[in-house]
This record gives structure tokens, sequence and C-alpha cells, in this order.
């Protein structure tokens, strides 16, 4: 089926988006940012092994009213990639990056937008600063152990024995197949997801230091886990604003952990989409359109 473009639809995305870096101990950590610096804002947390680029065709559908800013985690996208002997890889470490990138750049009230392995950064955002946090939006990102697929028992292998366990946890998480089933999962439309999506993952997977850097940081991810009842009752003492946008196909993260947050947030709203783990390679348009919605009501509510 061809799609015949409307002419006012005919605008390059790149002109609402800049591309920066700030320095944040000593590492440089790049970022997109798009929209008017004094609306509200949005910071949006990417998952893996992807980085800010998998939000950039949401950017310009939403720069018109919001400011959006999406930074790269060191070891990952444009930032600095220091080797696991000068960083420490962890959760709680990334986190802490992230929080002075929000501080360096003045940002005091945001909307979280979580995907995959910015849930468990943006959830430790929440709990350490929880007055700057407006509203949650929750992209398949999970807080619930019914939201780990069975590919996760392979998983947790290596968190048992990594080192006999590494090559296999390689085969299983940063292979080429795994990184591209990542993006199409169960989809019944692969024909929909660009494949320079996940040729590109793994060339940034396959980089030099790479695989001791993901190897060190999924062997913290464990601790995630642990968290999960802290998360879990943060959300049900604070009952944010929640929206959650799932894809459905997603190979690791079963539906299950979409509709977990409404048993912690009633209020939650809950969307299950026609798309993978990485729901805005199928999904762009109808997100956009959800996330506003969210965001238009929110600020209607708060003002």
């Amino acid at each position: 089926m061809t799609v015949q473009a409307l002419t006012q639809d005919l605008r390059s995305s790149r002109r609402s988006i800049s591309y920066r870096t700030v320095e944040i101990g000593g590492l440089e950590i790049f970022y997109r940012e798009a929209g008017p610096a004094n609306a509200p804002t949005v910071v949006l947390l990417h998952g893996f092994p992807s980085s800010s680029r998998m939000w950039e065709p949401l950017l310009p559908l939403l720069a018109d009213k919001y400011h959006l800013i999406a930074p790269d985690y060191p070891g990952f996208g444009h930032s600095s990639t220091p080797s696991p002997s000068n960083f420490e890889y962890t959760f709680d470490n990334l986190a802490r990056v992230t929080e002075e990138f929000t501080t360096q750049l003045r940002i005091t009230s945001y909307v979280l937008f979580m995907q995959d392995y910015g849930g468990p950064i943006g959830f430790r955002l929440a709990l350490s600063h929880p007055e700057c946090v407006r509203a949650i939006i929750i992209q398949n990102a999970v807080s619930h152990e019914q939201g780990l697929s069975p590919l996760w028992e392979a998983r947790k292998k290596y968190w048992a024995d990594p080192v006999r366990e590494l090559e296999n946890l390689k085969a299983n998480f940063t292979s080429f197949e795994a990184t591209r089933q990542r993006h199409i999962g169960s989809s019944s439309h692969p024909d929909r997801y660009d494949p320079d999506t996940w040729t590109d993952e793994y060339a940034f997977l396959t980089r030099p230091g790479q695989a001791d850097v993901q190897a060190t940081l999924f062997l913290d991810y464990r601790t995630n886990i642990a968290s999960y009842p802290r998360w879990q009752k943060w959300l049900r003492e604070v009952q944010p604003p929640t929206l959650v946008v799932w894809g459905k196909y997603d190979p690791s993260f079963t539906v299950f952990g979409a509709t977990a947050y409404a048993d912690d947030v009633p209020g939650a709203e809950v969307h299950l989409l026609e798309a993978g783990h990485f729901a805005l390679d199928e999904a762009t348009d109808e997100i956009a359109s959800i996330v506003r919605t969210f965001l238009e009501r929110l600020d209607h509510e708060e003002g």
C-alpha cells in the first residue's frame, strides 16, 4: 500500500532536534534535545542495546509543545565508554550520572518516559527525587517479575555462574539474531521494521570493549529484580499519573508486565499495542497520539 503525504506533512524532523554533549564527572554525555526550553519537560530514558536514537521518531511529533531531553548513558550511544576497570557499570551508578545530568541541565520538574533499561534507571531517579517527577510513562520496562518471559531463565543462569555462562549469555543476549529478534518479536508485520536499527545496534555491541561493558552491567541487572518490591511500594503509595504503552510482541517482557502496573496504580492508563519491544519501530504515530493526550490532560489537571 502506498501512503500519499500531505503537503503540510513535508517537514524535516531534524529541524526541531539538537544534538549536544555535556561533561559529567569527566565523562562526555551525549543527548538529544527538542522543543521549547520553557515548555513542560519529558526526560526519555532508553533501553538496551539502544541509545537516545530510539526516541528520534517521536521527538518531532511532540516538540511543538514539550521540552524533550534524551540522554545516552555511559557505555551507550555517543556517550563516553570507559572500561569496567575505570567506571562502575551498575544501574545505581547509571542513575547517579543521569541524576547529575538533570541537575546540570537544571531540570527540576519532568515526566519520566522509560523503556527497558530506562525503567531501572528512572525508578531510581523517582525514588531519590519524587518531588521532581510529575508523571511516569512506561514502554516495555518491567517492575514486576510476572513481566519476565521464559527467556530470562537462561539469563538468570549467567547471574549464578557468570564465568561459565558468559558465552551463553552473549548468544542469548547480544548475538545478531537476538538483536534482530528483540525488535521484530512475534510481529505479523516484519516489513514495517527498518533493518538498519538492529544492524546499527549490533555494530554498537561489537565495538571494542562493549562485550565487557554490557556483560558487567547485565550482571548487575539482578539488583533490579531485587528492587521491584520497593518500586511497587512507591507506586502504591505515591499513585503517580501513569501511562503504559506496551508492544505486545516483545520476546523478553510479557503483557503481564504491562497490566501489573494497574494493580499498583488503579488509575493507570494501559495500552497494549501491535508492536514489539521497541514499540516506536511500528507504532510511532499511535504512541505519539496517546502520549500527547496523556500529557495534555496532565497539564490541564495541574493547571
